[in-house]
């Protein structure tokens, strides 16, 4: 795909070469898309790649900051959080104003800013709402305290369309320990007793030929979700990608099932064009179509 192609073709999706005769701008309706989640000042997840997700899928991306972090591709060395209400402004300013067709949250680091933000979500009815809950590091390592967690799991999660934990989170939220394939569909279906209608209980955190499997629970099936395995120590972001991905299709008008498919192929292309920068996990490759051109 050459660069003129790609400025008028994205996904498939076919744009008009914009005319460079025509004298009046030319008003195009886009869909939105929230996320509220800290910075990577590293911009290889947070709401850097949210907002780049977002942009790939032709979607307008807005954001609410819920804290700063400090860190790189070898790991985080600071966290700030933002003020509570420093947040809910955020979020009632992009809501009041521009209205959102599709929210994520990602890192919510406290117990306050949670049951804050799950306040916003009923009081202003935010649709599509898709819960990375960003407690357990793919590694195992816990990023938040179990107030946070019982606040993310009690009041936030019953109010998700879908929530995505990878294995740990999936661990904490069923009380499950997560070995093999069947332990993610029981651990997906205990989760679904939360109260999300739709659970993915995701598989990079698993060993050998489970790494990267996925198990999506609805209520009523569980299907398993596979894709090409890439190899890569270049894979950071790719659970904030991976989310945003999904919200990014719900604002697009796509079924929950089909988001969640075309998200993940997203993220699998983009590890296939990861970037090798700094000394440690670079991130994936958000804008690969320009790395093709």
């Amino acid at each position: 795909m050459n660069k003129s192609q790609l400025t008028n073709s994205v996904r498939g999706r076919q744009y008009p070469a914009p005319n460079n005769q025509d004298s009046e701008p030319r008003l195009t309706e886009i869909p939105v898309a929230l996320t509220i989640a800290g910075s990577d000042s590293g911009g290889g997840a947070g709401i850097q790649a949210d907002l780049r997700t977002f942009s790939f899928h032709c979607v307008h991306g807005t954001s609410a900051l819920t804290c700063v972090t400090a860190q790189n591709t070898q790991g985080v060395t600071r966290v700030d959080a933002l003020p509570v209400a420093a947040v809910v402004a955020q979020i009632e300013a992009v809501v009041q104003d521009i209205g959102v067709q599709a929210t994520k949250t990602g890192m919510l680091l406290n117990q306050e800013i949670i049951e804050a933000v799950a306040a916003q979500v009923e009081a202003l009815k935010l649709p599509n709402l898709v819960v990375d809950p960003v407690m357990v590091s793919r590694t195992g390592a816990q990023l938040i305290d179990n107030e946070a967690v019982a606040s993310l799991r009690d009041v936030l999660i019953p109010k998700a369309l879908i929530v995505t934990p990878n294995r740990y989170e999936a661990q904490i939220l069923s009380g499950l320990q997560i070995h093999t394939l069947d332990d993610m569909r029981a651990a997906a279906q205990r989760i679904y007793q939360l109260g999300a209608p739709i659970v993915l209980v995701k598989g990079g955190g698993m060993m050998g030929s489970l790494r990267g499997v996925d198990v999506l629970f609805d209520g009523k099936k569980l299907e398993t979700l596979t894709t090409t395995l890439v190899e890569t120590q270049n894979n950071h972001g790719t659970g904030c990608t991976l989310s945003s991905a999904i919200a990014a299709n719900l604002a697009l008008g796509k079924e929950p099932l089909t988001a969640v498919r075309l998200a993940k192929d997203y993220v699998t292309t983009a590890l296939q064009y990861a970037l090798d920068i700094g000394e440690g996990s670079g991130p994936v490759g958000h804008f690969f179509p320009l790395m093709q051109a």
